[in-house]
């Protein structure tokens, strides 16, 4: 498995543009490069504290114990210890499969593993927000990091940076606000549309900028995943990076907390 993620992770580079000599076509070769490399965390931790959809509810953190004793595993009598999580699939930092919304649509442990190895865009919406600390990235908006940057490459996993992430542990309340920055749903549209990106992602708890969830239904019903509660866009350059991004593979799993991470050029 980890000799087929390298592979990917090779194929990513190469279509990035990173300088990779002959010699990289050896996986450990590429592992050293990736290595070499800075990367940024792009996941929240989450806790019981964390900031949450009022209609999920918050986590609870116990400790495990035993079933028929009903007394919590320790370290000192019994050598381990382990937590039992109750929580939605959609907390913290997390993964939106098609099924979440789409009848039919894939769940989360069949998403290709292609596609968890990505190019990456960041659009930065945070200098409208000065204006309008609400806007919607537009699609003219789009356009215009396209004329300074180039066309958004097909393929690519493409974030919305909008600094919502800071308030995440800072001020949870604030980040839990509506409204809220975020995608435009004519942009989506025009992202898988006229981009042919593969998934998209963002800092906030919801994708859409109404209530009437048409941008997340969209994605998902078309069969493409997202990420939401994205963190520290900010630290990643608007093209040239690399995005991993992984989850546990439950087993027809309608949404779970994910990691993601990027690998700078």
């Amino acid at each position: 498995m980890i000799f087929k993620s390298l592979r990917l992770v090779f194929t990513s580079l190469c279509l990035l543009g990173f300088a990779l000599p002959a010699a990289a076509q050896d996986l450990s070769s590429v592992a050293r490069l990736l290595q070499s490399k800075k990367m940024v965390d792009l996941t929240h931790a989450f806790s019981p504290t964390t900031p949450v959809w009022s209609g999920f509810g918050q986590a609870k953190f116990t400790p495990a114990f035993d079933p028929k004793t009903k007394k919590p595993y320790t370290l000192k009598e019994d050598g381990f210890r382990t937590t039992y999580y109750d929580m939605v699939g959609q907390y913290g930092t997390h993964v939106d499969p098609p099924a979440h919304f789409a009848e039919g649509g894939i769940t989360m442990d069949k998403i290709p593993l292609k596609q968890m190895i990505l190019p990456l865009i960041v659009l930065d919406n945070t200098g409208y927000q000065k204006k309008d600390e609400n806007h919607a990235f537009s699609v003219a908006d789009l356009k215009a990091w396209e004329k300074k940057y180039g066309r958004v490459p097909k393929g690519s996993f493409v974030a919305l940076r909008t600094d919502m992430g800071k308030d995440f542990d800072a001020n949870p309340e604030k980040f839990k606000r509506a409204p809220f920055p975020a995608w435009a749903f004519e942009t989506i549209k025009f992202l898988y549309e006229q981009r042919g990106v593969t998934a998209t992602g963002h800092e906030s708890l919801d994708t859409d900028i109404t209530d009437k969830m048409e941008s997340e239904t969209y994605i998902l019903s078309k069969g493409h995943y997202q990420i939401e509660v994205m963190a520290n866009l900010d630290k990643v350059p608007a093209k040239g990076a690399l995005i991993v991004v992984s989850w546990p593979k439950v087993k027809d799993g309608l949404g779970f907390p994910a990691r993601a991470f990027a690998i700078l050029p």
